[in-house]
């Protein structure tokens, strides 16, 4: 099983919690790319950026995840990148609202080498780190991390405790095969379009990093009136 999704989602706990539950070895990319930017003196971002005219690191991490995937045990993978490479496990993809990101990753512990003044600084430097990701992704490997056609699950953290999500991510394993990502999102965080009277399922476009509502209208809002903090929706194609 491999968990996806940017800084301030939720991987870690959801990922620590689920493979506590399973019984497996959790394995985190992040991890060792974070130590690997503080041996370099720099910012994720900046070793981001650094990765993208070094191919080396890319390399290695690389070679490091296709030798994990290769050993054949299960396991629990944190890793942005971890679905391209263990083509069999079940792909999971944590979103967030980013102002929600940027609060949690402004709330960790601070150190010399990534720190943020407020919010916005967060909020920006999140952002600048996830799309040099992406143009590295779509670049070495021709995959596109904002796809979401690509995981088996996605699950929004924003107001979702981590425990409730770690029940979706466990319970799926014992569903049957899905043609198409089950979805779960916080309802009050999809932006509705022009309105339909239907009570139909709610189905979503996603531009990334927001979420709009193009069917369903009647659903969602009884959703949002509720107070849930993930409900079940349909990804639309297009």
């Amino acid at each position: 099983m491999v968990f996806n999704g940017d800084l301030g989602s939720g991987k870690t706990t959801v990922s620590v919690m689920v493979a506590e539950s399973l019984g497996l070895r959790r394995v985190s990319i992040g991890d060792l790319y974070r130590r690997m930017a503080a041996e370099h003196g720099m910012t994720a971002l900046q070793f981001n950026l650094h990765a993208e005219l070094d191919e080396k690191v890319d390399h290695y991490i690389d070679q490091l995840q296709y030798d994990i995937a290769a050993s054949g045990e299960h396991l629990v993978v944190d890793s942005r990148l971890a679905w391209h490479f263990f083509t069999d496990a079940l792909k999971v993809h944590l979103v967030t609202d980013p102002l929600v990101a940027a609060g949690r990753a402004l709330g960790r512990p601070g150190d010399a080498v990534e720190s943020y003044r407020d919010v916005d600084e967060a909020a920006r430097h999140l952002a600048g780190r996830s799309e040099s990701e992406r143009h590295r992704f779509l670049s070495r490997y021709g995959v596109d991390k904002t796809r979401l056609h690509n995981y088996d699950l996605i699950c929004d953290t924003t107001s979702a405790p981590p425990h409730e999500i770690a029940a979706r991510v466990v319970a799926l394993l014992d569903e049957p095969p899905r043609a198409t990502p089950a979805c779960y999102l916080d309802p009050g965080r999809v932006h509705r379009t022009p309105e339909t009277d239907d009570n139909g399922d709610i189905v979503v476009r996603y531009r990334p990093p927001h979420f709009f509502a193009v069917r369903g209208h009647r659903r969602l809002r009884a959703a949002v009136r509720a107070g849930e903090t993930l409900t079940a929706v349909v990804l639309d194609d297009a």
